[in-house]
């Protein structure tokens, strides 16, 4: 829900039909819940409405400013991260387990709902029976984004979101400190990318290119040398160089790869060995291997 909609502030002053005014806390069958949790009965109720038909909708929400969060271990990701929830919608089963991470959020709206209920507002069967619409931060500014890192991952053109959130969990993993996605990428903050990250997406930062490819000469204007990622037999072997202090990996698609454009721009193509009769490698996978590369820790200098 948006933040000027002024409806996660109204309905978590609401009161369901099973709650008790003299009392912090009540009893929806036989879960315990806090005094905002309100019980719905209907999928059409319009406090709902940042949940609806989810398969279908495109990311960001009825105000494009809105990320959705699911299941209970990418939902307690949120404490510590830039993403503020506005409301969680929980099934009845998941409303105890993630007490704690509701307590962290005071102000956010709570609803809790029968499993029928559920897969009717989203247009699935929600079996991890959780979800939380969070306002979306501020994009960095390129600048100090630049400033303050030294290993940046930069994609060009990658259009699937679960590769996207497969990426950031690397990423975030092995030391990388940004993300930067050119125009043509999918959202890092859809609901299947947060999710297949395992929520590194709330705490990873990451930037939406509005242009391309400057972002790769701004990066070098920061000081970073840039390796291009390609299976080319006539690029560099990734495991014979030796990082840089800065050093950003740029890596394209699955199937096309880095455009012309973008390989002529990076300073250095590398690649990952491999068998002679193997064509590639998952962008995933590539990319951890060359994340994990570029980010070990390196012997002290004698």
């Amino acid at each position: 829900m948006g933040r000027g909609s002024g409806s996660a502030g109204a309905a978590s002053r609401a009161v369901g039909p099973h709650s008790a005014l003299d009392d912090t806390t009540h009893r929806v069958g036989a879960v315990r819940h806090d005094q905002r949790t309100v019980t719905v009965e209907s999928a059409d109720d319009p406090r709902l409405a940042e949940f609806a038909d989810l398969r279908h909708r495109a990311p960001g929400g009825a105000t494009g400013r809105i990320a959705i969060v699911e299941s209970q271990p990418v939902i307690e990701r949120l404490v510590g991260s830039r993403f503020v929830p506005q409301s969680f919608l929980l099934s009845r089963r998941r409303a105890d387990s993630l007490a704690t991470t509701l307590a962290a959020f005071p102000d956010a709206a709570v609803y809790v709902a029968d499993d029928a209920v559920l897969e009717q507002v989203v247009g699935f069967d929600l079996h991890r029976g959780a979800l939380a619409a969070c306002a979306l931060p501020a994009e960095p500014d390129e600048a100090a984004l630049y400033a303050a890192s030294q290993r940046i991952v930069v994609l060009e053109g990658s259009n699937d979101p679960e590769n996207i959130g497969a990426i950031a969990r690397s990423a975030r993993a092995l030391g990388i400190d940004a993300l930067v996605l050119d125009p043509t990428c999918a959202t890092a903050y859809s609901r299947r990318a947060i999710r297949v990250s395992m929520g590194e997406l709330l705490h990873l930062p990451v930037l939406h290119a509005s242009d391309w490819p400057a972002p790769i000469a701004r990066l070098h204007d920061h000081g970073f040398d840039t390796w291009a990622l390609t299976p080319n037999r006539d690029a560099d072997c990734i495991f014979d160089l030796t990082p840089p202090p800065r050093v950003a990996l740029i890596a394209g698609a699955e199937g096309p790869g880095l455009t012309d454009t973008a390989l002529s721009t990076a300073m250095r193509r590398v690649r990952i060995p491999l068998r002679d009769d193997v064509d590639s490698l998952n962008l995933g996978h590539a990319l951890a291997i060359a994340i994990a590369h570029v980010s070990r820790p390196r012997p002290p200098t004698q």
